[in-house]
């Protein structure tokens, strides 16, 4: 078999893989390919995409999610075509090059990749950058293996620091211990064997700041030049600034200082005695921070939430104008003397002196001046990290203090002009690219950790680089840090993450714009695995902003998917820019094929904005997963209902044939059932947890259901089946196994890995409104059938976290409009009877009409059996009615609680009358909250906007 263009041979799973020198670059004087053309040297095709770039800039600028800056700063991050600091212009023909036009005639099955993934975050290339939230590459290699074969286009665009590229590559690059490994899991599990070998990537972020990191992970470069370079950079910043971090040891021998602590100063409310904290308040035998300590002077005891923090009035001669700043001094400092680290002691006259010397030189022009997020001076409060007596500042050179401000200009003042080489056989100087971006990525590091956001904590192992990911914070201990300190590890360490084998060349590009304004064809994409922003969880622009400020081009923060308050950002606005990211995705994905997206929020408002979002674009859900990813941001530990762990969404784009097949038989039951048995066929056959068969939510018939509708009316078709007609023909037509349902040809693998497993995992319904306290009821009545007496105890029990914006139902009521109850009169009913037999020995074998029988069985509540059920649902579907139409006709006031089930029953009535007028009314009525956490009732809300044309 011959490769295809683009498409290296797949390799066979235990086949050698091609050598090459771990972590080679190309040379600069070399010729190379390039998406199809052949240049000189990595010079000559740098020269002609910059050129290329810079003449399509004017353009690009016109493009609402174009950043901040200025053309030269956006020339110098860019490595074209690979990767732009702006939207990339050169993806088509990326695409165009290595990709493969959709052929809907290639035979394509993939489902869901049922297994919940636990990945630590201590491997070395995770950590050879750090980035607010990251998904390890290693977590998401086996959906790319799964999904995709050698050669295919992957697309993440919401990429971060660039994990999923990461893992495209080490499809084809992984060690061999690691193959071994997942092949040995994915036998156990009945799973075929993955096939081996580079995917290509396409990334994309709106932070120049992000995409800067992710081109760096994943295109190719020196390592060991990289290595020496970053040397050179260490060597000649201790020339320039080392008399700086000089201490006396005790036998008189001059030491270098590794780290300061610094501590605030603040203030007893009660007789105003000056504190300083970490005195007071560390505890030097355990290395802890006391909640509470006297004051040294009246002695009253202090909590820290009541002191006063002080600031001092200082001359900004940046600004050329006098800034409070919070008040902090020197308490002790770490320092290394005589070949030994860890001495430690408080500062000398000489450290002071020092200090008071360098807080008098020019301040530095290469700390950025910039005013965070370049708010108005008259503006306080400049963003949604923003916190009263937490941030602290306003200006990014406020971040630093004067040393550490000196000793990071020094740094950055090297990043550029070690990237610059002489050619021997010319005598001329060039730049080498990656060399150089390499060097900033490098330098990049020491930004957060230089400054005050650097915390100390004494029972940490590592003590310093303690900076708060994804939070910006100034903590009442600071470690300022010798440059090396922080940059000597790291070049070490990113010597070892990248000395691995790497793809070729071309195997990624990255662009830095909006994800609903993706830059390929139509049909092009493979497979897209994305970690997109929810909600309010995170305000990327922000965090990213001081980094952004040394790279001189900042995010376009209008385009910005998120939840703010300070940028006029709803939960509505965000779901809409949520909804246009997914509609692209589906436009660029192949029909048929997968979408995995990682999601993280603990707010059902946004998980519910997410799936509307993902039903409007096109996809429909198949199954959800647990991704693990054993640490978490400071928010996901400290916060109060955080989630510990991430949800992975498998959701396929239906192919083309579903699609047409549904225009031309919209709102008949044969394009429902089309429907059903399409997603079936998607759906996984087996799927265990914790050595046991998992009931597979997708697959009951509730989710069948509303699977069903949501592809109806987002299509805006007339759902033509009710609940029990849908029940009843789902009975009809498949294969009902553990309450679950398949195609007749899944049944034998089900059954297969149902003998391989001991017993069956099924979660507990929790009842939060009308809907769970029915299913619940319904498990309950399955295992048993009840009287009321007996139900009616647990069910209390059960209905403590029940929704303050759901009306709170009786029991009798519950029961009447769901379930019989058998009254003693005339034959027992069929669950009653065989519950009865099974149970009791004494009843075993008496006909249903036996005296004893029916006394026993009076009284009992049970489900409806299928002849029964519809007369059941049209009786509760016209009491439901009836409070929608009271609602419908209270055009007042907006009401505190609902019937959820009864504005659900009148929203899907009124579609299909197309009475979008009345379900924008109730809408606009019932408590926000309720609509927001309701995707049901967000669904048709959205859909009759749209329609309606009051979007």
């Amino acid at each position: 078999m011959t490769a295809e263009k683009g498409h290296p041979k797949p390799l066979l799973p235990n086949a050698p893989r091609p050598k090459k020198a771990p972590g080679a670059g190309l040379s600069c004087t070399e010729p190379v390919e390039c998406l199809g053309q052949t240049f000189a040297s990595e010079d000559a095709r740098r020269d002609h995409y910059l050129t290329r770039l810079r003449e399509l800039l004017p353009e690009l600028r016109k493009r609402p999610d174009f950043p901040t800056g200025d053309d030269e700063d956006i020339l110098r991050l860019s490595d074209p075509p690979w990767y732009t600091a702006c939207p990339n212009p050169f993806l088509e023909e990326f695409v165009e090059h290595y990709g493969r036009p959709y052929d809907p005639d290639e035979p394509y099955h993939r489902e869901p990749f049922a297994v919940d993934v636990s990945v630590g975050k201590t491997d070395a290339l995770y950590r050879a950058h750090g980035y607010h939230t990251k998904v390890p590459h290693l977590a998401i290699v086996p959906s790319i293996l799964h999904y995709t074969k050698p050669g295919d286009l992957v697309l993440d665009g919401f990429c971060g620091s660039g994990m999923t590229g990461v893992a495209a590559q080490w499809c084809g690059t992984a060690p061999d211990e690691y193959r071994q490994k997942l092949e040995a899991e994915w036998k156990e599990a009945g799973r075929e064997p993955p096939e081996w070998g580079t995917r290509r990537a396409i990334l994309g972020d709106l932070s120049p700041a992000a995409t800067f990191i992710a081109a760096n992970y994943n295109i190719p470069f020196d390592v060991d030049e990289f290595a020496q370079a970053a040397q050179s950079l260490l060597s000649e910043v201790e020339k320039e600034v080392g008399w700086m971090y000089r201490t006396r040891h005790s036998d008189g021998t001059i030491g270098r200082i590794n780290y300061t602590v610094w501590s605030e100063v603040f203030a007893c409310p009660e007789c105003g005695t000056e504190i300083v904290f970490l005195e007071e308040a560390l505890d030097r035998s355990t290395g802890r921070i006391r909640s509470r300590f006297p004051c040294r002077r009246c002695a009253v005891q202090l909590v820290k939430r009541q002191l006063l923090r002080l600031r001092t009035a200082e001359h900004d001669p940046l600004l050329n104008r006098t800034v409070s700043r919070t008040k902090r001094v020197p308490v002790f400092l770490n320092y290394t003397a005589g070949g030994k680290k860890g001495y430690e002691k408080p500062l000398d006259i000489h450290d002071r002196e020092r200090l008071r010397r360098i807080s008098h030189l020019p301040p530095p022009l290469e700390i950025p001046t910039d005013r965070m997020m370049h708010a108005p001076d008259d503006v306080e409060v400049w963003g949604d990290q923003w916190r009263s007596g937490v941030c602290q500042f306003s200006y990014l050179h406020h971040l630093y203090l004067p040393r550490a401000a000196q000793a990071l200009a020094a740094v950055w003042r090297r990043v550029d002009t070690l990237g610059m080489m002489t050619t021997a056989d010319q005598g001329r100087t060039h730049k080498k690219s990656r060399l150089a971006a390499m060097i900033r990525y490098f330098a990049e590091q020491a930004i957060t950790g230089m400054s005050l956001q650097n915390r100390y904590s004494a029972t940490h192992y590592s003590q310093v680089n303690q900076y708060m990911p994804g939070l910006i914070r100034l903590l009442s201990q600071h470690a300022e840090c010798h440059p090396d300190y922080i940059l000597g590890g790291k070049r070490k360490r990113l010597k070892k993450a990248f000395r691995r084998p790497v793809a070729q060349g071309g195997s990624v590009g990255v662009t830095t714009g909006d994800c609903s304004r993706l830059m390929s064809p139509s049909r092009s994409i493979d497979y897209v695995f994305t970690d997109p922003p929810f909600g309010s969880n995170l305000t990327y622009a922000e965090l990213n902003f001081l980094i952004e400020a040394f790279h001189g081009v900042f995010t376009s923060g209008d385009a910005e998917a998120i939840e703010s308050k300070i940028q006029n950002k709803t939960l509505q606005r965000y779901q809409r820019m949520m909804r246009e990211c997914f509609r692209e995705y589906c436009r660029v994905l192949k029909p048929g094929r997968w979408m995995t997206v990682v999601f993280h929020n603990s707010k059902n408002a946004v998980w519910n904005a997410i799936q509307e979002s993902l039903w409007a674009a096109g996809f429909v859900v198949a199954d959800v997963r647990i991704l693990d990813k054993k640490a978490g941001t400071f928010n996901q530990m400290m916060a109060a209902g955080a989630v510990k762990k991430d949800l992975v969404i498998s959701a396929y784009k239906p192919n083309g044939g579903l699609e047409q097949r549904f225009r031309l038989r919209a709102g008949t039951e044969e394009a429902a059932w089309d429907f059903i048995e399409t997603h079936l066929r998607q759906l996984p056959a087996f799927a265990e947890r914790e050595g046991r068969s998992e009931v597979m939510r997708e697959r009951q018939d509730f989710l069948l259901y509303d699977r069903m509708v949501a592809f109806h009316v987002e299509r805006r078709a007339a759902v033509p089946l009710s609940a029990s007609g849908f029940y009843a023909g789902l009975r009809e037509r498949f294969v009902e196994r553990d309450g679950m349902f398949f195609l007749p040809e899944q049944v034998p693998r089900y059954e297969s890995g149902r003998l391989r497993v001991k017993g069956l995992f099924e979660p507990a319904v929790v009842v939060r409104d009308e809907e769970t306290a029915i299913r619940w009821l319904r498990s309950d009545l399955k295992r048993k059938p009840q009287t009321f007496q007996e139900l009616h105890p647990n069910f209390m029990r059960e209905i403590g976290g029940w929704l303050k914006h759901e009306a709170r139902l009786e029991l009798t009521l519950l029961l009447e409009e769901n379930f019989l109850c058998y009254d003693g009169d005339g034959p027992v009913p069929g669950p009653i009877h065989s519950w009865l037999s099974t149970t009791f020995k004494d009843l075993r074998n008496l006909p249903k009409g036996a005296a004893r029988l029916r006394s026993k069985a009076e009284g009992r509540w049970h489900i409806p059996d299928p002849a029964k059920a519809p007369e059941v649902e049209r009786l509760r579907q016209r009491a439901l009615l009836r409070e929608f139409h009271r609602y419908a006709g209270d055009r007042v006031r907006r009401m505190p609680s609902v019937r959820m089930e009864a504005v659900r029953a009148g929203f899907r009535d009124c579609w299909q009358k197309r009475d979008d007028e009345t379900i924008i009314a109730v809408g606009e009525r019932i408590p926000r909250k309720a609509l927001e956490e309701d995707p049901k009732l967000l669904m048709w809300y959205d859909n009759a906007l749209t329609r309606s044309g009051a979007r």
